[in-house]
């Protein structure tokens, strides 16, 4: 079966249904459990609602599990392949050419947030499910298309979908790179917190998310600094503001598994607060998190020949009313000792009137390059991007994958494409995208077919 000149027919559906999921704002604002029809906000159940009426109309079994996930089904079987997917997306900071939820095409492209995390590569899943099922291929297992609605702040879409149904016996996120993660790094975010006042600072704040370097941070001063401010970021050749005693330093967003590919605004801040101000927090900051993309100033880096290094993100901050709070996100290999980090952390705090605090850690995951599942998706790859030479790799991202015991991330950026993930201008390549159907289809074809 040639999945891609098949996929072809496919395009304008794809393009279209792309376009309608990308333009629902679902960045997740607040959490509500006791909102039971809809925990993770409006937008959040509108997108599940869309792509779960999707697939009934197109012939699809499909189930909603306490709106916090939801799964379209095909096949049947004992066994299940689970292929994972989300809906919600990160904040659109940053400057945007277009409107981040407009889905502007121009140049083959579609522009938005969430283009390739991770609704591009959702729908070219459903895409590839949808043609197994309208070329009449017979399944042995039964295959799920499963909708996560908050991947991005802490999975508990999916946890309450594998509380409420089987976990699938094997799997694969189109959430991250060809031709294949194997292993994804462990990942936990921990805060810095405080009560500090200062002559200086009013208040500090930048940042959204654990998981996103920050590319804006704004301070409120008690004191005339506006000659000095401009002096840094000349000398510097940074980018600031002020409009009165409120301050204002940018950086470029980053996704959080690879903060050396941004610029912490914090980080540029700190720079310029430490020179006039006393306040433990910002020495503490300076001295042990400011421009250390891996844990070499607090003692925690380390590495691993397949995992690679440690990498440690100062996500975001809040200084007001007397209170510091430092949100980081910590990316580590197996071979990381957990428990001598939190000492250490704990320690170095101490001495600048803070607290560590733990706040949630996902320890790290792996499947054997061996195994018959990564052999079928990475021959599957092979055969339509008719690439033979890059190797299969590991991670510092998170995916659903590693919520699983057997699943890994495949696709759907290709090797050499812009990582433009959690940052300005995200996009997919629509032709590209074609090319991962097929793969996809392929894939489902191979694991799951009779």
């Amino acid at each position: 079966m040639n999945w891609l000149e098949i996929a072809k027919n496919y395009e304008e559906e794809f393009v279209e249904l792309t376009r309608k999921l990308l333009q629902i704002p679902t960045v997740l604002e607040k959490y509500d459990p006791e909102n039971i029809d809809e925990p993770f906000g409006p937008e959040i159940r509108q997108a599940l609602d869309f792509m779960l009426e999707l697939g009934k109309q197109d012939g699809f079994i499909v189930k909603n599990i306490d709106n916090y996930a939801g799964h379209i089904e095909f096949g049947q079987g004992e066994e299940v392949l689970g292929i994972l997917g989300h809906l919600d997306v990160v904040p659109a900071g940053g400057k945007w050419d277009n409107p981040p939820f407009s889905a502007t095409i121009k140049d083959g492209k579609i522009f938005a947030r969430g283009a390739m995390d991770d609704k591009g590569p959702t729908i070219a899943a459903y895409i590839a499910l949808k043609m197994i099922k309208d070329q009449g291929i017979k399944l042995n297992k039964t295959v799920r298309l499963i909708l996560g609605c908050d991947e991005e702040t802490g999975m508990r879409g999916v946890l309450r979908y594998l509380e409420k149904e089987k976990m699938p016996d094997i799997g694969f996120a189109p959430d991250a790179e060809f031709p294949l993660i194997y292993a994804e790094k462990g990942i936990y975010t921990y805060n810095f917190v405080g009560d500090q006042t200062d002559e200086l600072v009013e208040s500090m704040t930048a940042g959204e998310r654990y998981n996103v370097v920050p590319d804006e941070c704004i301070v409120v001063l008690k004191k005339e600094l506006s000659k000095e401010f401009d002096s840094y970021c000349k000398e510097n050749d940074y980018v600031g503001k002020i409009d009165g005693n409120t301050y204002t330093i940018y950086g470029k967003n980053a996704h959080g598994a690879m903060p050396f590919l941004g610029v912490n605004a914090i980080s540029l801040m700190t720079g310029f607060l430490k020179q006039y101000t006393n306040a433990p927090f910002i020495h503490f900051i300076d001295k042990y998190l400011a421009f250390d993309h891996y844990g070499n100033k607090m003692g925690l880096s380390c590495f691993d020949k397949e995992m690679k290094e440690l990498t440690n993100n100062l996500g975001w901050i809040r200084f007001n009313n007397g209170k510091v709070n430092i949100g980081c996100n910590i990316r580590y290999p197996r071979n990381y000792d957990f428990n001598a980090g939190e000492i250490k952390m704990k320690e170095i705090a101490g001495k600048y009137e803070l607290s560590y605090v733990l706040d949630k850690n996902s320890i790290p995951h792996y499947v054997s390059p061996q195994d018959p599942l990564i052999q079928i998706l990475l021959e599957s790859y092979q055969k339509y991007s008719k690439d033979t030479t890059t190797e299969i790799f590991t991670i510092g991202g998170g995916t659903y994958a590693r919520q699983l015991k057997k699943a890994v991330a495949f696709g759907a950026m290709f090797p050499g494409d812009e990582e433009l993930a959690h940052q300005p201008n995200e996009f997919l390549d629509i032709k590209k995208m074609l090319v991962a159907i097929a793969i996809y289809a392929e894939s489902i074809e191979r694991l799951a077919g009779v």
